[in-house]
């Protein structure tokens, strides 16, 4: 009788194949969002204790800076940078609709209830309604007839 020696292909393919880690791209990214981060807090900063930049112009750059955070966030660990070009869209194009539909249903309501205010008159009585104090009673208020 013969042996015959059979290993598992899962034992195999272990053997054979050695997978490196490289956290050089984490720690790149790490870097990278630490210092978005510390840009935001110091412009945060300066802001609270000058005035300046006004808070618009904050708030865009806010903007700015929260979307290159996001897509470092996005590339390096949900792995979106190393797919194809259309598995990147399949995800960023309902992403970009969907935050477009957030922007266009505040746009919308804001205008409501902005032509609400304007021109219908029942709610504008309703929030706008003056109360004049109570006066004293005169005797034609009570009914009363003067002889």
């Amino acid at each position: 009788m013969s042996t015959v020696e059979t290993t598992s292909p899962s034992h195999a393919s272990h053997d054979n194949a050695h997978t490196t880690f490289d956290a050089k791209p984490i720690w790149r990214t790490f870097w990278i969002l630490l210092g978005i981060t510390l840009v935001e807090i110091t412009l945060a900063t300066i802001h609270l204790k000058t005035g300046f930049p006004s808070k618009y112009i904050l708030n865009g750059i806010y903007l700015i800076l929260t979307c290159a955070k996001a897509f470092y966030i996005i590339a390096e660990f949900m792995h979106l940078r190393h797919e194809i070009k259309n598995m990147i869209m399949t995800i960023a194009i309902p992403a970009l609709i969907f935050v477009w539909f957030i922007i266009a249903f505040l746009w919308d309501g804001s205008s409501y209830n902005a032509l609400r205010n304007r021109y219908d008159a029942h709610y504008r009585d309703a929030n706008n309604v003056k109360v004049a104090p109570p006066s004293e009673p005169t005797d034609k208020e009570h009914g009363s007839k003067e002889q």
